[in-house]
């Protein structure tokens, strides 16, 4: 019997980015099982059931009404209309106040770019992390100070809240998502067939206006490159910094400019990304995991990964492989 596919629920309102309107069905839409079959349902609601204004110069016809909200796994809320005072009530009207009081107790919320105005109006950021386009984070700032502003970063999982910064964030955020429901290899998949990265380094810090033009000329996109082929070997910053003809101090300032990380801070990201890989898609024992990704040993390894996911190493590979465990070996 094949299970029922997760059900995402797209919340259209007046104003609506249809860019980001877009997303949810792209990438959801396009994930797909070992036989072809579609792992997600997306639909489409509005407040009324009826059509909605974009801030371009059509409307969208929506079949769907706010009853919808109710039968959803995710809830996804693209921007909509300008970003206005804070104290405007346009970000949560009542009827879209009462719409979202609807939506089921564990069903995962997921604001695209300044949506994340209406979560926080609605009370769910509080004492939360959460991010928006960095365009706009002053204003949310004083807008909602329990919340916890992360105004560099690209998106933020908090589990059943989830937000994502301005524009194609949205796209980095819901391939999040399909890495998390599914594993690396379905969300690859998707990336390749939307011709888009399946992770992009660093955060907003990349893309916020800075008073004074970045330097041109030499950059550390060669050396991240060189360094993702040997992650398994020891790497320092001196040796990074050596590979792009750098001092360690112009390579750490560099980096940091075009990443949103320290070096260091990159290298544990992608150490942690491929030993997820391995996990996922292997039944290599943990302490070749941790071999292969460079992190040395397992303890290490285990170190990591509970930081940055806070799970142990079996633990996350028994999510997306549970058959796996008989047949890892030793020293997991």
């Amino acid at each position: 019997m094949t299970a029922p596919r997760h059900r995402v629920v797209v919340l259209a309102l007046d104003g609506v980015h249809p860019f980001e309107l877009s997303i949810p069905m792209r990438i959801f839409g396009t994930a797909e099982g070992p036989d072809g079959e579609p792992l997600y349902e997306v639909l489409t609601c509005s407040l009324d059931g009826g059509p909605v204004t974009t801030e371009a110069d059509f409307a969208v016809a929506v079949a769907h009404g706010p009853e919808l909200l109710a039968t959803a796994g995710t809830v996804v809320i693209p921007p909509f209309g300008p970003c206005a005072d804070e104290s405007d009530p346009r970000w949560l009207p009542e009827r879209l106040a009462a719409a979202l009081r609807t939506v089921r107790p564990g069903t995962r919320i997921v604001s695209l770019c300044t949506a994340a105005f209406t979560l926080a109006a609605a009370g769910l950021l509080d004492g939360r992390p959460a991010t928006t386009h960095w365009n706009r984070s002053e204003q949310f700032r004083r807008a909602f100070p329990a919340v916890e502003l992360r105004p560099d970063v690209l998106f933020v999982d908090d589990g059943d809240v989830l937000t994502a910064a301005g524009v194609a964030a949205g796209v980095d955020l819901c391939l999040h998502l399909v890495r998390r429901d599914h594993g690396s290899e379905v969300a690859n998949r998707v990336a390749r067939l939307c011709i888009v990265p399946p992770w992009r380094d660093g955060g907003q810090a990349q893309y916020v206006e800075r008073p004074v033009p970045p330097p041109v000329g030499a950059n550390t996109a060669a050396v991240r490159a060189w360094a993702l082929e040997r992650l398994h070997e020891p790497l320092s910053l001196a040796a990074l910094a050596a590979r792009g003809r750098m001092s360690v101090r112009t390579f750490r300032r560099r980096f940091r400019d075009e990443t949103g990380m320290t070096p260091l801070q990159w290298l544990t990201h992608q150490r942690v990304e491929h030993a997820r890989r391995l996990l996922e898609t292997t039944d290599l024992p943990v302490d070749r995991v941790a071999t292969a990704a460079g992190f040395g040993t397992g303890a290490s390894l285990r170190q990591h990964l509970s930081a940055a996911l806070g799970v142990s190493p079996n633990a996350y590979r028994n999510t997306f492989r549970p058959d796996s465990s008989a047949s890892a070996g030793a020293g997991r």
